[in-house]
């Protein structure tokens, strides 16, 4: 499961490291970050995809958010029975430091 959040993390991180770097023109002398390049990469993504370029952002960012908790399902579900003994652990925990009524 660890090279998994590895294979998702670091296409991730740099695809969201090189659209915030650009985005802001921060290019450190870099071609590849430069304003220009954001511009005609989204703008040509765009065309092949007949949408306008300034809504391909929030679709990414859609599309990662849904990887996302399809990635923390997945291992929440492997960790079920571990993640169940927890609960109850915390459950029992907070029901019994509970004061009991008094009459």
């Amino acid at each position: 499961m660890r090279w998994v959040f590895v294979a998702w993390a670091v296409p991730m991180g740099l695809f969201w490291g090189w659209y915030f770097l650009s985005y802001y023109d921060m290019n450190f002398g870099y071609v590849m970050l430069t304003r220009d390049v954001h511009d005609i990469l989204f703008q040509l993504y765009g065309n092949a995809l007949g949408i306008d370029p300034t809504s391909i952002p929030p679709l990414v960012a859609r599309a990662c958010i849904l990887d996302t908790f399809l990635i923390l399902g997945i291992w929440a579900f492997r960790r079920r029975k571990s993640i169940g003994t927890w609960l109850r652990a915390k459950r029992e925990r907070y029901a019994g430091a509970e004061p009991s009524p008094s009459a």
